[in-house]
């Protein structure tokens, strides 16, 4: 069993994704952020017996109610209050990997100290994310400022034995799971309940799984438009260096170098070629991709630096004897970018989805619709338009979700960013995007039949078999629809380590 230490050091995205997917790596805190914590927590107790005045959410109400002050022997029923009254969460539930990744943010950002949060409150979540003990969350319900108010209520009933948690394989009551798991639920002390809810946890936990999840598709996007050019009997003049290194944009310089590695000893690409130029879907691979690419990651630093940061409220600061009310869980910066990562690889689906059609056509030397004796066999003409019909979803999922906003709380909290439903859209964009490519890869895997003898390179060649143990060659009109399906769990369970690029 490896141990994880939590510590104020950068947590990157590549590691959380080895961490939610590895259970056999358990959570603990570091010496330094147990201080952290300790000294935190201390100071606010300290400041809560000598409070002269109010002090947002410490001893007053929360939202439009900041104007009520409470009593101090109330001031823990107030925090519980809170839990409860904010669990609002509708629609589906989210998954058990979804919510894993909302405990291991949650347990980061009260790591720092910040938050002035009970050392055992910490350590009652690890022991939830290392026994697998998994509240129930909706997708629905936050408006990505005051962070993620719903889902991390959602995500805190367990604590304080109410709501519901999955273990074990079923849904229960948060008591039962806490009992047969062996964890105790715990009594909040001030200002935890806000420390708990206020945050960016959700929008972060689902962006940080749509970071991990484009990361793959754009590898595989790549990969399967080199097939496609090969398929299509494509020019390798668009993918050289001097067309790329006179523009400058780094994602389409890298786009075209990994086009060229995967088709570098192709005998399909060096036969003579009969046309001058490609559709713009092939020739322009390496600008669309290559713009998709440098989106994802300007995404991924954004989001990259909100699982490093303290996005509670108010904020502690000991050493400066401070307890500051302010914004940081206002999500407008996830808000911005989860939606320019939606356009982006929505993008990527559109231009599969017109390689797709362009291979139907019946042009250079491939049969119409990709199949022997067309006519009496319609062979791929509708995956195509099964495609064509993702492809418009996603343009009417990308209207950004980050232009709207709502006034809450009576007005005060006037300005929203909507993160949450941007990241639960992008989720699904991201999806369809899957399907597009898959879809794309039937075509070319049927179309490069129609180039033998020649084969294609060696890495492509290997793709092609591996995708032939699962989808076969069509000969005839076939029922396609288990095909299509197959073709999606075979690229969600490729390795990309086998297709290394730049």
């Amino acid at each position: 069993m490896e141990i994880h230490y939590i510590t104020p050091d950068h947590l990157s995205i590549e590691r959380v994704g080895e961490l939610i997917s590895d259970p056999s790596i358990q959570l603990a805190l570091s010496e330094e952020s147990k201080n952290r914590i300790i000294k935190c927590r201390d100071y606010l107790d300290h400041k809560v017996k000598n409070i002269d005045g109010p002090v947002y959410g410490i001893n007053t109400g929360f939202g439009s109610l900041y104007n009520k002050t409470i009593d101090g022997k109330d001031l823990e029923k107030l925090q519980e209050n809170l839990v409860k009254s904010h669990a609002c969460g509708t629609g589906k539930t989210i998954s058990n990997r979804l919510v894993k990744t909302m405990l291991l943010l949650k347990i980061n950002g009260l790591s720092f100290g910040f938050s002035g949060v009970q050392l055992s409150t910490v350590e009652r979540l690890i022991e939830m994310y290392n026994k697998e003990v998994f509240p129930v969350i909706h997708e629905q319900g936050s408006l990505g400022a005051s962070g993620d108010l719903a889902p991390l209520a959602h995500l805190s009933l367990a604590l304080i034995g109410e709501g519901e948690v999955w273990f074990k394989g079923r849904i229960m009551p948060s008591k039962e799971g806490f009992a047969l798991a062996g964890i105790e639920v715990i009594r909040l002390k001030s200002k935890e309940g806000l420390a708990l809810l206020n945050g960016t946890q959700f929008m972060s936990a689902l962006g940080v799984n749509n970071i991990l999840l484009a990361e793959r598709l754009l590898v595989l996007a790549d990969l399967i438009g080199a097939l496609s050019l090969e398929a299509y009997d494509g020019r390798i003049e668009p993918f050289y260096d001097q067309v790329h290194l006179v523009r400058m944009h780094p994602g389409q310089l890298s786009t075209a170098r990994n086009i060229r590695y995967y088709i570098e000893d192709s005998e399909i690409i060096r036969q003579p070629k009969l046309h001058v130029q490609d559709p713009y879907s092939f020739r322009c691979i390496p600008q669309v991709h290559g713009a998709s690419r440098d989106a994802f990651n300007f995404v991924y630093g954004v989001f990259e630096r909100e699982i490093n940061s303290v996005t509670d409220n108010p904020t502690i600061f000991p050493d400066e004897d401070l307890i500051i009310s302010a914004g940081n869980f206002h999500g407008q910066p996830l808000a911005l970018a989860t939606d320019q990562l939606a356009i982006a690889m929505a993008e990527i689906g559109n231009i599969s989805e017109r390689r797709t059609y362009k291979m139907l056509g019946g042009l250079r030397d491939l049969p119409p619709f990709l199949v022997k004796n067309p006519g009496l066999n319609s062979g791929f003409m509708i995956p195509q338009y099964t495609a064509a019909s993702i492809v418009s979803m996603n343009k009417q999922l990308c209207t950004p979700c980050s232009v709207d906003s709502i006034t809450s709380s009576n007005g005060q909290e006037d300005h929203v960013s909507m993160g949450a439903n941007g990241v639960v859209k992008t989720m699904t964009v991201l999806k369809n995007v899957e399907r597009i490519l898959a879809i794309e890869l039937m075509n070319s895997a049927q179309a490069l039949e129609f180039r033998r003898p020649m084969k294609s390179s060696k890495i492509l060649e290997d793709l092609y078999s591996k995708y032939r143990k699962v989808v076969p060659f069509i000969e005839e009109d076939k029922v396609l629809y288990p095909m299509i399906e197959q073709s999606i769990q075979f690229i969600q369970n490729l390795d990309l380590s086998d297709y290394g690029t730049s």
